[in-house]
């Protein structure tokens, strides 16, 4: 009798090991911040269309790369938004994963200051960065692309956005790069933008996974994207006020601003391209950041935008 309840007791604590085992398979866990590259994601959550294509995803909200790092490192999440200097770092040091595509949010060198009109302007000027990061390429990138060498600047190291764009615009920094909704933000309060790194023809974000993930839930991430390409079709059809409780609740745009918002062209889920990654990894590598013979042949799996 003894033997009987013992011997059920284990059966039914393994079943149910093995059904939450299967429940978490079942479910894709993909890490956000607020930026706009989610948007496509929260439309396609709001609109129903992840269930609609048969794929259970889990977004969770960082508001630190930090930790979102860290979550996708540990396995907590199957993968995340991130932009191509972090993917590349991580997968340099050692972390399996694949960029399976690329995104269309953008990032723009803004100043508050009226002296400033021209990246020229720039020369022996004060720029917030947080060093090694997106937001150092993109200001480098920029200053570059005017023949301006980034020695000739002076760079005021501000890691977390909200204090850049403080910053900013008590004139305690002459000029940084800021993403939505801070651009938009920004310009309300009399600041203007230099230059995006769309107008000079880079894109700077993208999606990766993890390559257990894609060994275990394949089938999800393909769903995912169909998903995926459904909201974007949703948003070129919709306007910005259909849209406005996510940009408000998820982004962070104040209400008042809706009807300044400019959306990024987006796009039905493509790759990266070849040259904003070489791009990225050429400039790693100038840091020092990464090893000399960094490939990133295995960098990508493009299955699952081919479908």
């Amino acid at each position: 009798m003894c033997r009987s309840f013992y011997f059920l007791l284990f059966f039914c604590i393994a079943f149910s090991a093995c059904k939450q085992t299967g429940k978490e398979t079942n479910v894709l866990k993909v890490g956000v911040m607020s930026s706009m590259d989610y948007v496509p994601l929260a439309v396609a959550q709001e609109q129903g269309f992840f269930d609609k294509h048969g794929v259970k995803v889990e977004v969770q909200k960082f508001y630190s790369a930090n930790d979102r790092d860290a979550a996708f490192q540990s396995g907590n999440i199957d993968g995340t938004v991130i932009d191509y200097t972090g993917a590349i770092l991580q997968k340099a040091g050692g972390v399996h994963l694949k960029l399976t595509s690329a995104c269309n949010a953008t990032f723009c060198l803004m100043t508050a200051q009226p002296n400033i009109n021209q990246l020229s302007d720039l020369k022996n000027k004060k720029i917030g960065v947080s060093r090694n990061t997106v937001i150092d390429f993109c200001v480098e990138k920029a200053l570059l692309s005017a023949e301006i060498s980034p020695e000739t600047v002076e760079k005021q190291e501000i890691n977390k956005i909200p204090i850049r764009f403080e910053m900013l615009m008590k004139g305690q920094s002459d000029a940084t790069a800021l993403p939505d909704p801070f651009i938009t933000i920004a310009v309300s309060k009399g600041a203007k933008s230099i230059v995006c790194m769309d107008d000079l023809g880079f894109a700077v974000t993208g999606i990766m996974f993890k390559t257990a993930s894609i060994d275990r839930k394949s089938d999800q991430i393909k769903a995912f994207y169909r998903a995926y390409n459904e909201a974007v079709e949703y948003i070129k059809n919709h306007s910005v006020e259909d849209i406005k409780a996510i940009l408000i609740d998820d982004i962070g745009f104040p209400e008042p601003l809706i009807g300044q918002v400019k959306l990024p062209g987006y796009t039905l889920a493509q790759m990266p391209k070849a040259a904003d990654i070489q791009s990225t990894t050429e400039w790693l590598q100038a840091k020092g950041l990464i090893s000399p013979d960094f490939s990133t042949n295995d960098l990508f799996d493009d299955r699952f935008i081919q479908q």
